[in-house]
């Protein structure tokens, strides 16, 4: 088997998209696969799902994949705009991240199990990335997990506070007494009346 159809394979590629080159630096310590489309490929426009849009043009972009080993891994990808009748231009979306990451959804994956169980900044430097970009994805997840929320059993809520530092950073967590889960957090100290626990009490 080459090694572009083995990490065809691994990526769980499928048509139109291909492995089209995989270059190895183990000097660099990294491993850079170029991925493409077929010639006369067709996507599904990502806003309205129209099937079969012709490509108008394309653009280059790249994402941090899992590690090869102890190699950084990156993915490039000529990504189509398609022309969709209805909705115009669009970027497409493509298999391996969400729109408008870095990252490919298995690094998002593994960072976000790492930051479970340390800071980020520990994980950050595990992965080799600045923490700014971990905490993007982090965000982004911790959002998404925010506005699936349903509490509408919600019947009994503690609320306590805790600093990352003696007497400074003070975060206020509202938590679900009887399934024994955060359902928010709030910057500032909780004062103990009806006032935002923004900012310090006095």
């Amino acid at each position: 088997m080459r090694d572009i159809d083995l990490f065809q394979v691994a990526l769980g590629l499928v048509p139109p998209w291909m492995v089209a080159a995989a270059d190895f630096d183990a000097e660099k310590k990294r491993l850079d696969i170029e991925i493409d489309f077929k010639t006369g490929g067709r996507f599904p426009c990502p806003d309205c799902g129209k099937a079969s849009c012709p490509v108008h043009d394309t653009v280059k972009k790249t994402w941090r994949h899992l590690d090869f080993f102890q190699h950084q891994a990156f993915l490039h990808a000529r990504v189509a705009r398609i022309d969709c009748p209805d909705c115009g231009v669009r970027l497409v979306n493509v298999p391996w991240a969400r729109p408008g990451s870095g990252f490919t959804l298995l690094f998002e994956a593994f960072a976000m199990t790492l930051v479970t169980a340390m800071p980020v900044a520990a994980a950050a430097r595990l992965v080799g990335e600045h923490d700014t970009r971990l905490w993007r994805v982090v965000l982004h997840y911790v959002e998404k997990a925010v506005a699936r929320m349903d509490l509408a059993d919600l019947r009994r809520v503690a609320i306590d506070e805790t600093a990352a530092r003696r007497g400074h950073n003070y975060i206020t967590l509202f938590v679900d007494i009887d399934s024994r889960k955060v359902v928010y957090v709030a910057e500032g100290r909780w004062c103990g009346d009806s006032r935002s626990v923004r900012g310090s009490c006095r």
